[in-house]
C-alpha cells in the first residue's frame, strides 16, 4: 500500500503508544481474525533476567530500535539473554501494511543521519560476534534506504572488525542500483525472505511482489558469489505442502543457501488469522524436504525466525560450505 493512503500513526512500542489499534489505524476497519489456541510447542518463558535486561539497557541507551521489540518477537527473552539483539535500522514506521506484521504502518519522519554510528556502538557494546541488521520498508525513499544499510555496514566494520554482518533487507521496491548500493560494503550474509507462497501474496504481502524477490536474492549471488543468501517463510497461513516445495524450487533456482521456516503467529485480531498450527513433526518434514533440494542450511521449527540462532547458524553455514567445497575437489 502506498504510504500516501495511510493516516500516520504515531510513533509505536517504546517510541509512542502499545495500544495495537492505534499503531494500526490502516487495519481498523478490518473485522476480527480469530485464531484458535496457541498449541503448547510454541508457548514461551517471560523474558527476565540479568544479561536480558543489561541487553534491553544497551539498545535503549543508544536509541536503537530491535524488531525483537517492533515485532513483538516471541524469542526476545532468549535471545537477548545471549545478548543477541536484531537491530532495525531506518526508523520504526513502516510505509507498507502487511497483514502479517506488528511493525507499525504510516509516514515515516526524515531518516536519522546518526542511526548507522549508534547501531556501530551498540553491537561493539554488546560484543557481537555475529548481528542481523534489518529495516522497515521506506518506499518514500530514492533508493529505499539502500545507503542507509551501506552505512550501517561500514561503521559496524570499523568499530567491530571481526564482528560478522548479517543483513535482512525489503525488496527495495526495484529500485534502480539499490543492491549496487548495499554491496559497495557488502555483508556477509544477505537475507531477503519471501515471507509466504505467491498465491498469498495480494492478502499477505500487498506491496510486494514475489518474483521481484526472487530476483533481488538471484542478482545478490550473481554480483557477489561469495556472500551468503537466506530467504525464509511463514507456515500456517493458508498454503498448500506443494506450494511451500514450489517456493523452495525458486529459491533453489536462485542459488539461496539457507532456507528458514517457522510457525506465523497472529499480532492481533485486526491481522491475518492462522489457518493451521504446523506440527513439529511437520517442519522436520520441511526441512528433509529443503536439505534433499541442495540448501546448504536449513532452519525449521514452530519458533524459527530469520534471526533466531543466526550466529550459531552463520558458523554452521560458513561450515557447510567449505565441507562442500571439500567434497567437490575430492
Amino acid at each position: 500500500m502506498d504510504s500516501t493512503t495511510i493516516s500516520p500513526p504515531q510513533e509505536a512500542s517504546r517510541h509512542g503508544p502499545a495500544d495495537k489499534a492505534e499503531r494500526h489505524p490502516e487495519k481498523a476497519h478490518r473485522p476480527d481474525q480469530v485464531s484458535g489456541r496457541k498449541p503448547a510447542w510454541i508457548r514461551v518463558k517471560a523474558p527476565v533476567g540479568k544479561v536480558y535486561n543489561e541487553t534491553k539497557r544497551i539498545v535503549q541507551e543508544k536509541r536503537v530500535a530491535t524488531v525483537c521489540e517492533e515485532a513483538g518477537c516471541p524469542n526476545i527473552g532468549e535471545c537477548w539473554q545471549q545478548r543477541h539483539a536484531t537491530m532495525m535500522i531506518l526508523g520504526s514506521i513502516c510505509t507498507r501494511a502487511c497483514t502479517f506484521c506488528n511493525i507499525a504502518t504510516g509516514k515515516p519522519p526524515a531518516l536519522d543521519p546518526h542511526e548507522p554510528e549508534r547501531v556501530g556502538e551498540a553491537v561493539a557494546e554488546l560484543g557481537l560476534r555475529h548481528v542481523v541488521i534489518t529495516s522497515v520498508d521506506r518506499d518514500d525513499l530514492p533508493d529505499g534506504g539502500a545507503t542507509h544499510f551501506g552505512r550501517t555496514i561500514k561503521h559496524i566494520r570499523a568499530l567491530c572488525p571481526d564482528t560478522t554482518i548479517e543483513i535482512l533487507t525489503p525488496d527495495f521496491q526495484g529500485k534502480k542500483d539499490a543492491l549496487a548500493i548495499v554491496l559497495r560494503n557488502p555483508p556477509d550474509v544477505f537475507n531477503h525472505n519471501l515471507e509466504t507462497v505467491p498465491g498469498l501474496y495480494p492478502e499477505v504481502r500487498p506491496g510486494a511482489k514475489y518474483y521481484g524477490s526472487l530476483k533481488l536474492l538471484d542478482q545478490v549471488k550473481e554480483r557477489n558469489p561469495g556472500i551468503f543468501t537466506k530467504s525464509g517463510i511463514m507456515v500456517g497461513l493458508g498454503e498448500t505442502k506443494q506450494q511451500v516445495a514450489q517456493v523452495m524450487d525458486d529459491l533453489r533456482a536462485a542459488d539461496v543457501d539457507f532456507l528458514t521456516i517457522g510457525q506465523y503467529l497472529q499480532p492481533s485480531p485486526k491481522h491475518h488469522r492462522v489457518d493451521a498450527y504446523i506440527t513439529p513433526d511437520e517442519f522436520e518434514a520441511y526441512a528433509r524436504m529443503a536439505r534433499g533440494k541442495g540448501f546448504l542450511l536449513v532452519s525449521s521449527s514452530p519458533l524459527t525466525r530469520s534471526s533466531y540462532h543466526a550466529d550459531s547458524d552463520f558458523e554452521a553455514l560458513r561450515a557447510a560450505r567449505d565441507a562442500k567445497l571439500a567434497a567437490s575437489k575430492a
